[in-house]
């Protein structure tokens, strides 16, 4: 399987017949292979065998993360374990991740559907795309790795980290594409500027892909003077294939959803009903052709619309906007998924400390920082200086291990974080104020 425009500019109905041919073989392929999906579907009253048109699926159940967590970890695979050649595991807020796994083909898809982002990129077999999302589990390093190979490319597999060494192999190796979230790519920015080294003038990057986290106009603006390159943006979750499901062109205005192997909906999260195109709502994700993890409908919590009439670049897969938010409370912090029951879940291992606490969010130099201000229990006296440093490393030290992000804590009195009725604010998000 092979990046080509060929399927890019295929006229959309054509796509149309593609894709409903995919959710017949999806719908029909899940209800036979998944308990899961046999149940769901028998208690929904949802025939797969009867699905004709796009409204029919609109009658199958959603799926949630909650439900792909509960049939972990092999529950919910469509193929005998001994077809599956990769597994990947998203975060979960309990310990208990969500599982991707991938047949050899959805490696392969999954590689064209990233490799589509080089291409968008006007990039070809002359790049050398310098991966810097993180290799392992989560899925952004293989994802942009698989990508870059696809579409012909020399591959730097240079993981996250060692930034002053990633500046090293930017300006020596002449990475033309840079694969990361945008905060890394800032600080890369800002840390070459700090060891003298101008990226603009002495890097050699036409563009960067960036995801992982969401992104205001301003900081790709300031990514794009500093770096003298062009930032698109990717979406993607493990539940779904991972990095690659939409990505941005040159042209800057949405992200084009590879509809040849996805389905989406942008649904009402109250009422569950479809939104017309261009309205702000849920997205909702059904794969056409995976093999080892298909999903229907899935509810991704991600906020964002269809955008109506055609990209100027001449590809005619349709484009979601880039993502207005999530309905849940999950933030995202560096690129990482937080929970504010992870938080919950540290804070009451300390018996120090009540469960009173607020987390501030903010940035500096483009980057997130983050304070927890916790509330010490009585009795607990802040003016042992010592002992104190020693608990707010301590908790430190254990949420950097839950929620591999670093995280400020200061200690607090007593009943001075604000009470309100109703729900507490734990979260203080400034992220957005100077956007």
């Amino acid at each position: 399987m092979s990046v080509g425009e060929q399927i890019l500019t295929m006229p959309h109905d054509q796509i149309e017949e593609l894709q409903l041919d995919g959710i017949k073989k999806t719908v029909v392929n899940c209800y036979e292979r998944i308990p899961f999906y046999t149940k769901s579907f028998d208690d929904a009253g949802f025939n797969p065998y009867t699905l004709t048109s796009f409204d029919d699926l609109k009658k199958a159940p959603f799926v949630t993360k909650q439900d792909l967590r509960d049939n972990y970890p092999y529950g919910m695979l469509a193929v005998p374990l001994s077809q599956v050649r990769e597994i990947h595991m998203s975060s979960g807020t309990t310990g208990v991740a969500t599982v991707g796994a991938y047949t050899q083909h959805d490696l392969e898809f999954w590689g064209d559907c990233f490799g589509r982002g080089i291409v968008y990129a006007n990039g070809d077999e002359n790049d050398i795309v310098h991966v810097c999302y993180g290799y392992g589990l989560f899925t952004g390093g293989l994802g942009a790795h698989y990508g870059g190979l696809a579409a012909g490319c020399t591959v730097i597999p240079m993981s996250a980290g060692n930034t002053e060494r990633q500046i090293r192999v930017l300006k020596e190796m002449g990475s033309t594409i840079l694969c990361c979230t945008p905060s890394y790519a800032m600080h890369v920015a800002d840390t070459a500027i700090a060891m003298g080294i101008d990226p603009a003038e002495e890097f050699h990057l036409r563009a960067g892909i960036h995801g992982a986290e969401s992104f205001s106009d301003n900081l790709r603006a300031e990514l794009e003077r500093k770096l003298d390159y062009k930032v698109l943006d990717v979406y993607g979750l493990t539940e779904t294939m991972g990095p690659g499901v939409a990505l941005e062109c040159w042209e800057q205005t949405g992200l084009h959803v590879a509809e040849d192997h996805f389905y989406v909906e942008i649904i009402d999260p109250d009422t569950g009903e479809n939104v017309p195109d261009g309205e702000w709502g849920e997205l909702v994700i059904t794969t056409l052709d995976r093999e080892a993890s298909p999903v229907v409908r899935y509810r991704t919590h991600d906020v964002t619309r269809i955008l109506p009439g055609e990209c100027a670049c001449g590809r005619t897969h349709r484009r979601i906007d880039r993502l207005h938010g999530r309905i849940d409370d999950m933030l995202i912090i560096r690129g990482v998924n937080v929970f504010p029951s992870q938080i919950e879940d540290v804070m009451k291992t300390f018996d120090e400390v009540s469960s009173w606490y607020q987390l501030e969010i903010g940035t500096k130099n483009a980057l997130d920082t983050v304070l927890l201000r916790a509330e010490v229990n009585p009795g607990i006296d802040l003016d042992e200086v010592g002992a104190i440093e020693r608990l707010q490393k301590s908790i430190n030290d254990k949420l950097k291990s839950a929620l591999s992000v670093s995280i400020k804590v200061k200690l607090v009195e007593p009943h001075s974080i604000p009470r309100s009725e109703g729900k507490a604010k734990r979260i203080i998000d400034r992220r957005g104020e100077n956007a």
